[in-house]
């Protein structure tokens, strides 16, 4: 602050305090409100409706209570037009119809339409599909491929051995003697169903489970009480064309044939289930591919015999 510049307080004199009037006599008095002719003093807030010390008159007629007051009995009312009914309540839309629907927009109904579909054909037989490693891939020091080559040269029915998941597990104990399976090349460059084998005997425990130095050997599984099982499988067929992959998955768009194919699904599952309808299909695929490779372009024959009869050797 600058020396020579005085306070507010400083630069007034007492004569001009004097003349100052107070705050309290500065007030107009002939604006104030008026009070209520009985005296009383009044407070902030509401007015009284009655002057203190009078008794509050109730107006005539009945006794109105608190809340919407009571219907006249001697008018009757109208009736309210019907709305039509609707099974929607309140609240957000279904995601999914309701359980009584009958459609196959659920998953739960997809589902139980899919296993349904898996139950054994008209001859009681049951179809599966099981995968396999073509390509040599070491485990342990062990060389665990297996293709559907290996399964035909085989002399006697090969144990179906090293599976280690409860869903595949229980369904080679649901398979029975003469079931069919497609085997299927997992695990290389193209993967793919290759062929077909018959199971030719029931589950049994897989001995590779006790044994410490198989690449998969299991602790928990014990003699006395055996964790998995293997059946025996022999060679039926192979296809002249690997059904790959991605022909398979061609077919498993909505409403498609493999829509609902397991190994679809499931892809980590190295034994699932197929429906009759789905082997049916996917047969039809590998004769349909073997028709194909079959059939000749009469001019690409034209110009082998052209060609043949040229040649020095034909003659």
């Amino acid at each position: 602050m600058a020396l020579g510049r005085k306070r507010k307080s400083e630069s007034v004199s007492l004569a001009d305090e004097a003349a100052i009037p107070t705050k309290r006599a500065a007030i107009d008095t002939t604006h104030a409100p008026e009070t209520p002719a009985t005296g009383e003093k009044r407070g902030r807030g509401r007015p009284r409706k009655y002057p203190e010390g009078s008794t509050p008159v109730r107006p005539e007629g009945p006794k109105r209570g608190r809340g919407r007051p009571p219907k006249d009995p001697s008018t009757k009312a109208s009736p309210k037009p019907k709305t039509p009914s609707s099974t929607r309540g309140r609240g957000r839309p279904r995601k999914y119809p309701d359980q009584n629907d009958t459609s196959d927009s659920t998953p739960k109904s997809r589902a139980l339409a899919a296993k349904a579909e898996r139950q054994p054909d008209a001859d009681g037989r049951s179809y599966w599909l099981m995968k396999a490693e073509p390509d040599s891939r070491l485990e342990k020091g062990v060389d665990v491929k297996f293709s559907i080559d290996d399964l035909r040269d085989a002399k006697e029915p090969e144990p179906w051995d090293g599976v280690r998941n409860s869903v595949a597990r229980k369904h080679m104990q649901s398979m029975k003697k003469g079931d069919l399976a497609f085997f299927y090349h997992s695990n290389c460059k193209v993967p793919g169903i290759a062929g077909i084998m018959e199971i030719v005997q029931e589950h049994s425990p897989d001995e590779s489970a006790f044994d410490p130095s198989h690449p998969y050997y299991d602790e928990k599984s014990k003699r006395d009480d055996p964790k998995w099982v293997v059946v025996h499988v022999e060679f039926r067929r192979k296809f002249d064309k690997l059904i790959t992959l991605h022909e398979l998955k061609s077919h498993a768009n909505a409403k498609a044939p493999l829509e609902n194919l397991q190994m679809l699904k499931q892809t980590r599952l190295s034994v699932s289930a197929v429906s009759p309808k789905e082997w049916e299909f996917i047969e039809r695929l590998a004769q349909e591919a073997m028709n194909k490779d079959s059939a000749v372009d009469p001019k690409e024959s034209a110009v082998e015999e052209n060609r043949n009869a040229e040649s020095p050797r034909s003659r």
